[in-house]
């Protein structure tokens, strides 16, 4: 199994959103990093696991983990003109965007950035490294240790 760390702002969506989303599940739409587009299309895989994590908030944390529970399937939003994710360049033919359908797993008590940055389990995490990358790997012994912090086994 491979874990991830997907980023989202509360305010846009939030893993109560997931929560409560029919079925608790939802397609994964908006990334338009080429890097976290590659990760969605050729790396995260049916059952693995993602933890949500809370940016762009005044308390940015690890909050929940979802599943994914379908491959990478072009993003519908960039075809949308109204969309605010639309691509002008991208084409059906030729889609550039990819999105995960994911279902919620459960809540988790919060782990802070801050509780992250000073765990030394998680110095080569690459949400220290790569910040402002929205979806990224997390290996087994960050993930275990984001649970233990969290209060989960």
């Amino acid at each position: 199994m491979t874990y991830w760390l997907f980023k989202t702002e509360p305010d846009a969506f939030s893993i109560d959103d997931l929560k409560n989303a029919p079925e608790q599940r939802t397609f994964w739409e908006g990334i338009r990093n080429y890097q976290a587009r590659n990760f969605l299309r050729d790396e995260v895989k049916v059952g693995d696991l993602v933890f949500i994590y809370h940016s762009s908030c005044k308390v940015p944390a690890v909050v929940g983990i979802a599943r994914v529970i379908k491959a990478a399937t072009p993003d519908p939003h960039q075809f949308d003109l109204n969309s605010d994710y639309y691509d002008p360049k991208s084409s059906t033919d030729n889609p550039r965007w990819v999105g995960v359908t994911l279902a919620y797993e459960r809540h988790l008590r919060p782990v802070t950035l801050q509780a992250i940055k000073a765990n030394p389990a998680l110095t080569e995490i690459a949400l220290k490294k790569a910040g402002r990358l929205s979806v990224m790997p997390v290996v087994d012994a960050e993930w275990h240790a984001i649970l233990a912090m969290s209060g989960a086994s």
